[in-house]
């Protein structure tokens, strides 16, 4: 298992943007902050690669603490700092996923097809930042969120 925490305020994925090459071909983008925000991701990740690339089938979880509202209300605060008020404004979830995944592709496994569980949630915090686990599959049924059917 590799745990890593990577402190500062979330950034979600931004809608890809497009713009003409000095050929006049359409190319498609991240937008700016995305793009330096996957950068940071990679750089914090490298403190905790590992030795080989993870190859494995992968389960993810991220936890999102986004910085709590100056203009919350004192008691909405206190709800949000003991957990029992959460986040339900944009970026989605999916969207903070998507920049993590980008950011650990050739640092921490291969590709980010090799994850096939993920967990994301999104708490408050007066420390933003984003916990990162990822954990390896190696059988069947080690997967600590798998379903019974």
């Amino acid at each position: 298992m590799i745990t890593f925490t990577i402190y500062g305020e979330p950034v979600a994925q931004g809608r890809p943007r497009t713009g003409k090459s000095f050929t006049g071909k359409t190319v498609v983008y991240d937008p700016k902050k995305s793009r330096n925000y996957k950068q940071y991701v990679r750089l914090v990740a490298l403190e905790h690669r590992p030795k080989n690339l993870l190859e494995s089938e992968l389960e993810l979880v991220i936890d999102v603490f986004r910085k709590i509202p100056k203009s919350m209300p004192k008691y909405k605060q206190e709800l949000a700092i003991e957990g029992k008020l959460r986040p339900t404004t944009k970026p989605d979830v999916d969207n903070y996923a998507k920049g993590i995944k980008d950011g650990l592709s050739g640092i921490i496994w291969n590709d980010d097809k090799q994850v096939v569980s993920l967990l994301v949630r999104k708490w408050y915090s007066s420390t933003p930042r984003v916990e990162v686990k990822v954990i390896e599959i190696e059988e069947e049924g080690t997967c600590q969120n798998k379903l019974l059917i």
